[in-house]
């Protein structure tokens, strides 16, 4: 993952509702998916495995979040459970259909949550975060970002 993405997802993350981190779960897990079939192709054994990992990681993730008194929680910690254990075999035997596999799992959960996502009214689930303002301030080719409320005890309540 390139640390432009990486600075995608965490502004994403400290923006985020509970439904839109799910869905920020989901575009990593996905992410690190393409990364590692990425590395698979360039026979580059340890990112891919760090990549699968991180995807497994992000799959974990996601189960323990779950509210399994609730439905369709039981049903998805199935399909996560399964998830991770493709994965772990990708991992070992560097079967990269198997990644496919996975994120032909994960693609429909997440276009489902992304669709339910604009229903959550809640706020972000960062308090504290520093509000970002897109398209104030402008270059040629370019949207600047500013950021507001730069206080000393930025996401931390003190």
């Amino acid at each position: 993952m390139t640390s432009e993405t990486k600075q995608q997802f965490t502004f994403r993350i400290s923006q985020a509702n509970p439904t839109e981190m799910i869905v920020i779960l989901y575009d990593m897990t996905l992410q690190y998916l393409e990364d590692a079939g990425q590395s698979a192709s360039q026979k580059d054994f340890a990112t891919y495995r760090e990549n699968v990992l991180r995807a497994r990681k992000c799959i974990s993730e996601l189960t323990s979040s779950l509210h399994l008194e609730y439905e369709p929680a039981p049903s998805l910690r199935k399909l996560y459970m399964y998830s991770i254990r493709r994965l772990a075999q990708a991992e070992i035997r560097w079967h990269t259909e198997l990644l496919q596999e996975v994120a032909g799992i994960i693609m429909p959960l997440r276009d489902a949550y992304k669709q339910i996502a604009p229903q959550n009214t809640a706020g972000p689930v960062m308090q504290n975060a520093q509000t970002v303002y897109a398209g104030l301030t402008y270059g040629k080719n370019t949207l600047t970002e500013n950021m507001a409320d730069q206080s000393m005890n930025r996401g931390m309540l003190v």
